[in-house]
C-alpha cells in the first residue's frame, strides 16, 4: 500500500453522509475534471460553440416575448422581466436534469472503482455554474437594451446564486437516488417541471396570480423565492427582503440537508442498481 494514500474501508461505521463530505473534498480534483469534460464535450460538436449557452435563453426570451408581451404589457421591460426569471429557472431544470444523468452516465465506475457517489450530481451543478455565468452576458445587455440600468445590488447577485445551486443540488440527489431505484422518475419529473413552471411567476407577473392560488404558487412554492431573489438585484435593482431572502436560504440548506442525507443513505446500494 502506498503510504499516505487514501483507503476506502467499506466496513468503517462512521456516519455516511460526514464521510462523503470528507471523500467529496478529497476527490475535488475530480470534480473538475467532470466540469471541463461536460462544457467541452458540449460544445465541441456545436458550431455556434459556447455561444449556444446565451443564446439559448434569448430564443426562449424571444419566443415567449411574441407570445405573450401584449397580455402583460402592463409589467415594463417585460423581456427583461421574463429573461431574469428563465435564467434562473433554466439553471435549476438544467442541473437538476443532467445530475440524475451524470449518476447513471457514472454507474458504470462504481463496479470497478471506488469514488465518491456525489461527485456526479456535485460536477453537473458545476456545470450548471459555468452556463449560468455565461449567460449572465446577455441578460446584463438585454437589461440594458430595454432601459433597465444597473444598480448597486447587482453586486448581491453571487447570493442568490449560490443559493440556486444548494437548492438544485439537495433536489438533484434526491432525484439521482430516486431514479437508480426507479427509472420513470426521470420521465416523470419532466412532467412535473412543466407544472412547476407555469406555477412560478416567471412568465407572468405575481400580481395577475388570483388570490385563491396565491397561497400554492407564491407561499408554498419555493422556486418562487429563490426566483425573485435572483430577479430583484437585477430587475428591481433592490436587495431581496427579509421575508424573500430568508425563506430562499432556508429552502435552500434545508433541501441540500436533506437530499444529501437520503442520497448518502442509500449510496452503497448504487452499484447493484446502475
Amino acid at each position: 500500500m502506498i503510504e499516505g494514500a487514501p483507503v476506502y474501508d467499506s466496513a468503517r461505521t462512521r456516519w455516511k453522509a460526514i464521510d462523503e463530505l470528507q471523500q467529496v473534498v478529497r476527490y475535488r480534483d475530480l470534480i473538475q475534471q467532470l466540469v471541463r469534460r461536460d462544457v467541452l464535450t458540449r460544445y465541441k460538436r456545436s458550431v455556434l460553440g459556447v455561444a449556444w449557452t446565451m443564446l439559448n435563453p434569448l430564443g426562449m426570451m424571444l419566443v415567449l416575448t411574441v407570445a405573450f408581451s401584449q397580455i402583460f404589457r402592463s409589467t415594463p421591460a417585460y423581456p427583461a422581466y421574463l429573461l431574469c426569471g428563465l435564467v434562473a429557472w433554466t439553471f435549476f431544470s438544467q442541473t437538476t436534469n443532467a445530475a440524475m444523468s451524470q449518476m447513471v452516465w457514472g454507474g458504470a465506475f462504481l463496479n470497478r472503482i471506488y469514488v465518491p457517489r456525489t461527485v456526479f450530481p456535485i460536477s453537473a451543478i458545476g456545470t450548471g455554474m459555468v452556463n449560468i455565468g455565461l449567460s449572465l452576458i446577455p441578460l446584463l445587455v438585454v437589461l440594458l437594451f430595454t432601459g433597465v440600468p444597473m444598480g448597486p445590488a447587482i453586486l448581491f447577485l453571487p447570493v442568490p446564486i449560490a443559493l440556486l445551486a444548494m437548492f438544485a443540488l439537495g433536489v438533484g440527489l434526491a432525484l439521482s437516488t430516486l431514479a437508480v431505484f426507479y427509472p420513470d422518475v426521470s420521465d416523470m419529473y419532466q412532467i412535473m417541471l412543466t407544472a412547476w413552471l407555469y406555477l412560478t411567476p416567471i412568465i407572468y407577473p405575481e400580481e395577475i396570480v388570483p388570490e385563491a392560488y396565491r397561497v400554492l404558487v407564491l407561499k408554498l412554492n419555493p422556486m418562487y423565492y429563490l426566483v425573485q431573489s435572483f430577479r430583484l438585484p437585477l430587475y428591481d435593482r433592490a436587495l431581496p427582503g427579509l421575508g424573500t431572502i430568508l425563506p430562499a436560504a432556508g429552502l435552500a440548506v434545508g433541501a441540500l440537508v436533506l437530499g444529501w442525507l437520503f442520497f448518502t443513505s442509500k449510496s452503497d446500494e448504487f452499484a447493484y442498481r446502475v
